[in-house]
């Protein structure tokens, strides 16, 4: 099954043309501020003002810019097609028939959903990665206002930003799975995805970080958790996953989401009809 699903649906031209618009970000925004190379950008601060110092600079800044939503409505979109397409396509319960067991559908769908986030973020990553090192070179992880990151420590720091965030983008790819599973239509899981996404950036946004209610609903939802990462990179000594408090609860509310989107997901595939 999983063969068919990567087939069928992460090497369709739909699939491969949105995985090429995440990639092609930061290529575009290296481009765009070339002139820039080795010099704060703009006066900005935090990983956008210290992009053109390096490659690993600008990957990580071109996957801050991505990560709030151009990189999750991608994934959504993925993620609720693969759980939605057998239905759509009026093909479900001939897969059954073939036979395919509920389980072993589910397994597959669920791995390719996986190996789709993990390409979008990693496309995106590899790009910066590439097109950094083309336009700004090679050299130290800079950080504003604070001492350069040796390379060991930038691309440990690195590597944990970009597990977080793939982490991350699987719990909004198990809501779109989930939805996509649920209702009849896999547009209808992507908008209604693309909603939750917006509504709850806004809502975040404009929640008062001291208290109140839009706050209490603000942290229980996973997009609150989604910008914790930079401050890996944004600050001078030694901090790792485990000081930062707001990151561990962010990865505790992923798998969270995680585990009640797939068990939502289970329970629909396995009690429904497949042809509803």
């Amino acid at each position: 099954m999983l063969r068919v699903e990567l087939r069928t649906q992460i090497l369709r031209l739909r699939t491969l043309i949105a995985l090429g618009c995440v990639a092609a970000v930061p290529v575009a925004a290296g481009l765009a501020t070339a002139t820039s190379a080795g010099h704060r950008y703009n006066n900005q601060d935090g990983l956008f003002g210290a992009s053109t110092y390096s490659a690993l600079n600008h990957a990580m800044a071109s996957l801050q810019f991505t990560g709030p939503l151009l990189l999750p409505i991608v994934v959504a979109t993925l993620a609720a097609a693969i759980a939605s397409a057998d239905r759509d396509w009026g093909i479900l319960r001939y897969l059954y028939v073939a036979p395919v067991t509920r389980t072993r559908l589910l397994i597959g769908k669920l791995t390719a959903v996986t190996i789709a986030a993990v390409t979008a973020v990693g496309g995106n990553v590899l790009a910066g990665v590439l097109t950094g090192l083309a336009v700004f070179g090679w050299h130290p992880f800079h950080i504003i206002d604070a001492p350069d990151l040796p390379t060991a420590a930038a691309l440990g720091r690195a590597l944990a930003a970009t597990a977080y965030l793939t982490l991350c983008m699987l719990s909004i790819a198990a809501i779109a799975f989930a939805l996509g599973v649920l209702l009849p239509r896999g547009a209808e899981a992507v908008a209604i995805t693309i909603g939750f996404l917006v509504a709850a950036s806004i809502l975040n946004g404009q929640a008062d970080p001291d208290g109140g209610v839009l706050h209490t609903i603000a942290v229980a939802l996973p997009v609150h958790y989604w910008q914790s990462w930079p401050q890996l990179l944004e600050r001078a000594g030694s901090p790792d996953v485990t000081s930062l408090p707001s990151m561990a609860t962010g990865a505790v509310a992923q798998v969270a989401t995680i585990a009640v989107s797939v068990a939502l997901a289970v329970l629909v595939l396995r009690h429904r009809d497949p042809a509803a």
